[in-house]
């Protein structure tokens, strides 16, 4: 048995820290690129269409959204929240972050005691893109050790099988997700519940 999403409602944006709802329930964060399906992927977790509104202009919303998130395993309600975050651009090369999120938004991530898994897409067709090796490097400098850091790989169905293979060699225990075929999501599903309410009973 595999938990599963039974109720998803969006609850407020904030443009920082010090106006984001109180820090009293678990957080899942999703960041990535622009363009790299990040609403995409929340409505896939979440079963819902249009739960999360991407913008016509990729990289034009700056705002932090909440989403009050209640899973259903055991035929018991396990309460988290998704938050989504700004995309971050679309420069090459960062040698400062707080160049391509604002600070108010580096102040959230670093300082949200409520964190407990960051869920980072990247598109699959450019693995090795720089600015997803920054990000991975900079969260890496202050991530506690109570929070998950998980590399997640979008649009792998645009990739070859030759191409899927050197992707899972290069990023081993990583997660692809296919949104055409629905694989991957109960992976994620998977890792947060164990994560954040430390149950593995299920086999991967």
């Amino acid at each position: 048995m595999t938990p599963r999403i039974v109720n998803a409602d969006f609850m407020k944006s904030a443009q920082a820290l010090r106006d984001s709802i109180d820090d009293t329930v678990s957080e899942v964060v999703f960041l990535g690129r622009s363009n790299v399906g990040k609403s995409s992927t929340i409505n896939g977790l979440t079963l819902r269409k249009s739960l999360a509104k991407s913008s016509s202009t990729p990289g034009k919303t700056q705002l932090i959204n909440f989403f009050d998130i209640r899973y259903k395993y055991d035929e018991r309600d396990w309460n988290i929240r998704f938050v989504d975050l700004p995309g971050f651009g679309y420069a090459k090369v960062s040698k400062d972050l707080k160049s391509i999120w604002q600070k108010n938004l580096v102040d959230f991530i670093k300082h949200r005691v409520s964190i407990r898994v960051f869920i980072h897409l990247r598109d699959a067709r450019h693995p090795n893109a720089q600015i997803d090796k920054d990000v991975h490097k900079y969260v890496s400098e202050f991530k506690r050790g109570d929070q998950l850091y998980l590399d997640v790989f979008t649009k792998i169905d645009k990739l070859n099988q030759k191409e899927k293979t050197a992707l899972k060699k290069a990023f081993p225990g990583c997660i692809t997700l296919s949104n055409l075929k629905r694989n991957g999501y109960e992976r994620v599903h998977q890792k947060i519940f164990e994560h954040i309410f430390g149950i593995n009973e299920w086999s991967n």
